[in-house]
C-alpha cells in the first residue's frame, strides 16, 4: 500500500523522511517563537511559524530537515521562518567545516515571500541563498518539492540552488505565479483560469524534461527516502546554476517571434548543445542607450559615455580607481530586448545567465590572485520578468545563476558592494544585489525596496492598494521607502542629498569615496551576510527576532 508523503502535514513529512527514533524538533511548537509581525495585521501567528526544523538520520548519516508547513500563510517566509531556514542551514554549515558532515535536505511548500513581512522575506531567501551556495562545497543539498503549494517565489530561486531537487507528480515550480504574471502582464500573456496550461508549462514533469530539477519521484515514503540517499551518494558536483555557456546560448539561439509551448521547448532543450559565449563589456557609444538610473549611473562611475553592450541590458566594465582595480554591472532597460517582458530593466533569463557569467568572469580571471577584485553591482531593477516564455524556460533557474555566482564571488573573498539608485524589487533584486556583503543605498522618495508591485502584492493579500499602503505605516518591513528599509538594518550606508538623476561633481565624490570605505570594510571580515545583523538598526529592534531565532537555535544544536 502506498505510503504518501503529500498528504501528512509539514511536521509528518520530516518525521517520515528520517530513521525511526532518530527525530529530533529544534526550535518548535512549544518554544513559541512566532512571528511579532502578523498579529498587528489582524492575522492570527503560528508558534512554529510555518517551518519544522528537525535533527535525524537518514541511513546513519546526519542530516538536518527543513520543512515548510505550506497549510501556513501558503509556506510564505517572513523573519522568524526565514531565520530558522537560514540559522539551521548556517549550523550545518559549521558542523561541516568541522569535519563532521550534516546533510540539509529542504521540504519546498512555499509561495515565497509572505508579503505581509515582504523585505524581511527578502533579507532571508538571500540568506538561505548564500548558506546552500557555501554547504553545496562539502556536501549535497537536497530538496524535495512534495506537491501541493509547490514552489514559487523567491523560494524557487532556493529550490534551483540545491544540488538535486526532486518532486513528486503532484509539484509545481516557478518564479511567478501565473496570478502574478496575469495581473502584471495581462490574461493574454499567461490565463490564470487555465489549469491545463498551468501543470503543462510549471508541473514537474515538464520541469524534469527541461532541466530545472533532476528527477520526478513516486509519491511513496520509501520511493522518496531511498531517492535522497541515492543524491547523498552521488557526492560534490557542478550545480545546475553554473551551466552558464548553454544556457546563454540557448537563448540567443532561440527564436522569440514563434509560439513556444511545453513539448516544442522541451524537444528544443533536449536537441541544444552547448556553445561557448564572450563575456559583453561595456564601450563606448554615440548616443544614451537609456534614461535610466541605472545606466546614467554605471556611465558616471565608470567614465563610459553613452555605454553600450553585446548585450545591452546588462553593462559591466572594469574600471581602476586609487589603484584598485573593480568590476561595475548594471542591469539597464533595452527597447529591443530579445524577450519582450523584460525590456524596461526587468531581471529576465538573458540578464539572470548574462550577469552569471560576467561574475564568474571575474572569479576565474582572480583566482590566482591574493587580492580579490571588488565587484560594484548598480541596483535599479523594477522587478524580475513576468512573462509566459520566462517561466516556461524557467527564470527561477536564471536568477539562481546570478545569485549563485554572486554569492560565490564574497565567498571566495570578492567585495561585492552593492550600490541602490533605483528600484530594487522582488527577484530582479535577489538576482542582482541582495548577495552584497556591503549595500549603500541613496536617500530618494522614488526608490522603492520590496518584493512585490503594490498592484500584485494587494491582489495576492487580497486588500485594496488603499488597505495596503496603511498596513505599511506600522509594519516597516511592508512599506517600499528607503528609510523603512534601512530601520530593518540591511544597509552600510544611506546616503542623504545626493541627486539620484542628474548627480554633481560633489555628489559623485561622496558616492566614491562610500565605495572606497565599504571596499575596504570588508578586509579581513567575514565573507558571508552576517554584517547586516550588526548594524545597529538590526540590533536595535530591526532584526530582533531574526537575532532571537538565531540564538536559539544555537542552544538547542
Amino acid at each position: 500500500m502506498r505510503n504518501s508523503l503529500v498528504e501528512l502535514n509539514g511536521r509528518e513529512r520530516a518525521q517520515a523522511l528520517v530513521d525511526k527514533g532518530t527525530f529530533r524538533e529544534l526550535l518548535g511548537p512549544l518554544d513559541k517563537m512566532q512571528s511579532p509581525h502578523l498579529e498587528p495585521q489582524g492575522i492570527v501567528p503560528q508558534s512554529d511559524d510555518g517551518v519544522i526544523i528537525a535533527h535525524g538520520q537518514i541511513n546513519q548519516k546526519d542530516v538536518v530537515v527543513i520543512s515548510l508547513e505550506g497549510a501556513f500563510q501558503g509556506g510564505g517566509i517572513g523573519e522568524v521562518s526565514g531565520a530558522k531556514i537560514a540559522g539551521a542551514l548556517e549550523l550545518a554549515l559549521e558542523e561541516n567545516k568541522q569535519g563532521n558532515p550534516v546533510y540539509p535536505i529542504i521540504l519546498f511548500d512555499t509561495g515565497g515571500v509572505r508579503l505581509q513581512e515582504a523585505n524581511y522575506g527578502l533579507l532571508s531567501i538571500s540568506e538561505i541563498c548564500n548558506q546552500i551556495v557555501a554547504l553545496r562545497q562539502y556536501v549535497p543539498v537536497v530538496g524535495l518539492i512534495p506537491g501541493r503549494v509547490g514552489a514559487f517565489g523567491g523560494m524557487s530561486i532556493v529550490a534551483e540552488l540545491c544540488t538535486t531537487l526532486l518532486a513528486t507528480n503532484k509539484a509545481r515550480l516557478g518564479l511567478n505565479g501565473p496570478e502574478v504574471i496575469e495581473q502584471e502582464a495581462g490574461v493574454m500573456e499567461f490565463d490564470s483560469s487555465d489549469k491545463a496550461l498551468i501543470w503543462n508549462t510549471i508541473g514537474a514533469s515538464q520541469r524534469e524534461r527541461t532541466g530545472l530539477l533532476e528527477e520526478v519521484v513516486e509519491d511513496d515514503v520509501e520511493s522518496i527516502v531511498a531517492a535522497i540517499k541515492a543524491a547523498f551518494s552521488t557526492g560534490k558536483k557542478s550545480a545546475k546554476t553554473e551551466q552558464v555557456d548553454f544556457h546563454l546560448s540557448l537563448l540567443k539561439e532561440m527564436d522569440t517571434a514563434i509560439e513556444w509551448n511545453p513539448k516544442r521547448y522541451a524537444e528544443y532543450y533536449n536537441q541544444h548543445k552547448a556553445v561557448k559565449q564572450s563575456v559583453p563589456m561595456a564601450t563606448a557609444g554615440v548616443s544614451a542607450m537609456s534614461q535610466s538610473r541605472g545606466y546614467k549611473w554605471f556611465s558616471a562611475l565608470t567614465g563610459i559615455t553613452h555605454p553600450t553592450s553585446a548585450t545591452p541590458s546588462i553593462l559591466a566594465a572594469d574600471v581602476t580607481k586609487n589603484d584598485q582595480l573593480a568590476r561595475y554591472i548594471a542591469i539597464v532597460p533595452d527597447a529591443n530586448n530579445h524577450f519582450p517582458r523584460a525590456r524596461n530593466g526587468e531581471v529576465g533569463l538573458l540578464e539572470g545567465w548574462t550577469a552569471a557569467q560576467i561574475v564568474r568572469d571575474v572569479i576565474h580571471q582572480d583566482a590566482d590572485k591574493e587580492t580579490k577584485r571588488p565587484i560594484i553591482a548598480i541596483i535599479d531593477v523594477p522587478s524580475q520578468a513576468y512573462g509566459y516564455k520566462e517561466e516556461l524556460i524557467g527564470i527561477s533557474l536564471a536568477l539562481a545563476a546570478s545569485a549563485d555566482a554572486y554569492a560565490t564571488a564574497r565567498q571566495k573573498g570578492h567585495p561585492v558592494i552593492g550600490l541602490i539608485v533605483g528600484n530594487a524589487i522582488s527577484g530582479g533584486f535577489l538576482a542582482h544585489g541582495l548577495q552584497s556583503n556591503r549595500l549603500i543605498a541613496l536617500d530618494d522618495d522614488k526608490i522603492n525596496i520590496q518584493a512585490m508591485s503594490k498592484a500584485s502584492a494587494a491582489r495576492i493579500t487580497k486588500r485594496t492598494i488603499e488597505q495596503l499602503e496603511e498596513a505599511t505605516k506600522s509594519v516597516p518591513s511592508m512599506a517600499y521607502d528607503v528609510r523603512s528599509y534601512q530601520s530593518l538594518g540591511p544597509l552600510y550606508k544611506l546616503l542623504a542629498n545626493i541627486d539620484a538623476d542628474s548627480p554633481t561633481e560633489k555628489d559623485m565624490e561622496i558616492v566614491e569615496q562610500t565605495l572606497t570605505e565599504a571596499i575596504n570594510s570588508t578586509k579581513n571580515a567575514a565573507t558571508d551576510l552576517s554584517f547586516r545583523l550588526q548594524t545597529d538598526e538590526a540590533r536595535n529592534g530591526g532584526r530582533a527576532a531574526t537575532i532571537k531565532v538565531r540564538e536559539m537555535l544555537r542552544q538547542q544544536w
